[in-house]
């Protein structure tokens, strides 16, 4: 199974724009907070097919619209702070925030974590947990890009967009 997760966007609709054709081969889409607003959302949903998990970064702001908007697209999940999911027997988590990540992943309950919120990459196995920060999407402390992972091959793969 192929994961495609991404982090911070801030609205950076250009550089979503390119990033989900790339995206079109994973089979779930995880987006780890800082959406911002609702369009974000729509074109994401109207972008990729698939299952797509999103928890609440510190700069969603219009939570209501965003869930109103997430409601218009059966394959969208809104998880709030965080999200447990079981993708078919593997465990993953995930959040916005960096010390809260470390925290699930030391917990032993899960294969994967995923956040964001610092805007840097981050992949490390911490007992046992693959940890992941995809980086932002939104590009102006970083390149602009998500990460791949890829279950079988236990790997992570950096798209820059």
């Amino acid at each position: 199974m192929k994961i495609a997760v991404c982090a911070d966007i801030h609205d950076n609709i250009w550089a979503l724009t390119r990033a989900l054709p790339l995206m079109q081969n994973a089979a779930v889409l995880i987006c780890c907070g800082d959406l911002c607003a609702p369009f974000t959302l729509v074109q994401m949903a109207e972008g990729f097919k698939g299952p797509i998990h999103v928890v609440w970064g510190n700069n969603d702001g219009d939570k209501w619209l965003l869930t109103q908007q997430a409601a218009r697209f059966p394959q969208v999940v809104l998880h709030g702070e965080l999200a447990e999911l079981d993708l078919g027997g593997f465990r993953v988590a995930v959040n916005h925030y960096p010390q809260i990540a470390r925290g699930l992943a030391s917990s032993g309950k899960y294969e994967l974590v995923c956040y964001g919120h610092d805007h840097r990459t981050c992949d490390e196995v911490l007992e046992g947990c693959r940890l992941l920060n995809p980086g932002e999407l939104m590009g102006r402390l970083g390149p602009p890009g998500f990460a791949f992972y890829d279950r079988a091959a236990g790997a992570v793969q950096p798209v820059l967009v």
